[in-house]
């Protein structure tokens, strides 16, 4: 990258498609009734548009990472660029279910490789006293395009059609490319090799777990499937911990939860995308049923709740080294965990948007408060030769936990609507008595990750989480530690 090129534009460039790739996780959801009727498929064919990519997309994410740092960031980030504006065509194209379905999971696929190494890449090419800022920018785009996503495919899918959802991102691709050679300089991990071993037992597990996932949200929890999946899930997991214990160059490196700020920054992860992903899933469903709404302004109604991040963010990263990143999740949380509760509190079958509106804007400021600190705090715990890893980790909790999440709280929300669930007239009333107890299941895990951000420590406070950095490794990443936890 020449010395020219500002090293903002680093961060604009891996940020792009980044938000192309968050964006799609959830881009599909208000386009699947008219893909249904073009295929002419039922919900159990459906489902697998939007779980194939999450499946491929989860389970590749640390096995991405480790690719990365072994071949080198920008060239593994470009490859999963590539790989995903190609499957987005062919997504575009399909004119089978079956044909979209395989195109999502090539689609995932790409996803892993663009959203761990953007992080990392944003992180490595700015200035270390900016670093905060690039991170906390990456955290709220990534935040912006989960949110915007149900949004943009309703409004293009009501106004043109669902395959120009897969097509919007041809152009992004294409451009991607060449600006990120241009812009982004390239980086390596401190291992000479790939844990292989690891990344097919890690991969095999988060398949597997998520597979069980979601198919208990679909059929509940005591399915043959779903109790097999598990069971394979926990020993795919222990034979994956065995390994990292005992291999000299570990996909995970296990010592990096040794470290309190690591290990309850993931915590913190788990517990907000539980719940907001949770949460999110009814609530679009009730501001479309019981109040009435389309799609569109279903999604209108949520603006507050998936912009306020954008202002938040940049605020915030300014004041994460100085306040502390702890602290600034533990506030975030807590905003998260009351709109949340209040949500719970006022929903009634044909309400107005106007109770609604203040805890709308008060989940958006709780989830821009932990997307600036949250990665800031992951990747300040570890050396900067092993960002990559603890990117990847990081994510791969994200993705699971929102998958855990919806299905969760939809076993809570089945349990308590009962037989007469719906949208509308009485059912209408059955669907809040579920959706309440499900949103407040989310608002005590949401408070679990609050109470756990208090009690991230100063680095300088603990054993260290990385074995000291080679000597060819990039200063600077112990500095960043001290300032950006609590």
């Amino acid at each position: 990258m020449s010395q020219r090129v500002s090293p903002l534009w680093a961060v604009v460039v891996t940020a792009v498609p980044m938000f192309m790739v968050s964006l799609d996780n959830l881009v599909v959801t208000n386009a699947l009734t008219d893909i249904s009727e073009t295929f002419d498929v039922g919900q159990a064919d459906l489902q697998w548009v939007v779980n194939g990519y999450v499946l491929a997309f989860a389970g590749l994410l640390l096995a991405a990472s480790a690719l990365g740092d072994r071949f080198g960031r920008r060239r593994v980030f470009a490859w999963g660029v590539a790989l995903f504006t190609v499957a987005s065509v062919a997504c575009a194209l399909a004119d089978s279910a079956a044909l979209l379905v395989a195109a999502r999971i090539v689609q995932g696929a790409g996803a892993a490789a663009i959203l761990p190494l953007s992080l990392t890449l944003s992180a490595a090419a700015v200035p270390e006293e900016r670093r905060s800022m690039a991170i906390g920018i990456w955290g709220g785009v990534n935040g912006l395009g989960i949110a915007v996503g149900p949004l943009v495919g309703g409004a293009v899918t009501q106004g043109i059609d669902w395959h120009w959802i897969f097509w919007l991102n041809l152009p992004i691709g294409v451009l991607a490319l060449p600006a990120l050679l241009w812009a982004v300089k390239e980086s390596r991990g401190q291992d000479s090799k790939v844990d292989v071993v690891g990344a097919v037992l890690v991969s095999a597990s988060v398949v597997a777990a998520v597979w069980a996932i979601v198919q208990a949200a679909e059929g509940g929890w005591g399915q043959t499937s779903v109790l097999g999946s598990l069971a394979f899930t926990v020993v795919t997991m222990i034979a994956f911990v065995v390994w990292e214990q005992r291999t000299d160059s570990p996909l995970v490196p296990l010592r990096f939860f040794r470290n309190s700020a690591f290990a309850l920054s993931n915590l913190i992860s788990l517990t907000m995308y539980f719940g907001v992903f949770g949460s999110i899933y009814y609530l679009v469903q009730f501001i479309q049923g019981p109040m009435g709404y389309t799609p569109v302004e279903a999604g209108l109604a949520t603006l507050p709740w998936t912009f306020a991040p954008m202002v938040v963010v940049p605020l915030a990263s300014a004041f994460v080294d100085r306040i502390g990143g702890g602290r600034l999740m533990a506030a975030g949380s807590l905003l998260q965990g009351a709109a949340l509760g209040w949500i719970a509190f006022v929903a009634e079958p044909g309400m107005s948007y106007g109770p609604l509106a203040p805890a709308m804007v008060a989940a958006g400021i709780g989830m821009g408060l932990v997307f600036a600190s949250n990665p800031v705090v992951v990747l300040a715990s570890v050396a900067e030769h092993e960002q990559g890893k603890a990117s990847g980790i990081n994510n791969t909790v994200r993705e699971f936990s929102g998958a855990l999440g919806v299905a969760v709280l939809t076993t809570v929300f089945l349990f308590a609507a009962g037989d007469g669930v719906g949208t509308g007239g009485e059912s209408a009333q059955a669907f809040v008595d579920g959706m309440r107890p499900a949103i407040w299941t989310g608002v005590a895990v949401v408070l679990v990750g609050a109470v756990g951000a208090l009690f991230i420590k100063h680095p300088q406070r603990e054993a260290p989480a990385t074995d000291p950095a080679p000597a060819q490794a990039p200063a600077g990443a112990e500095p960043v530690a001290a300032s950006a936890a609590n």
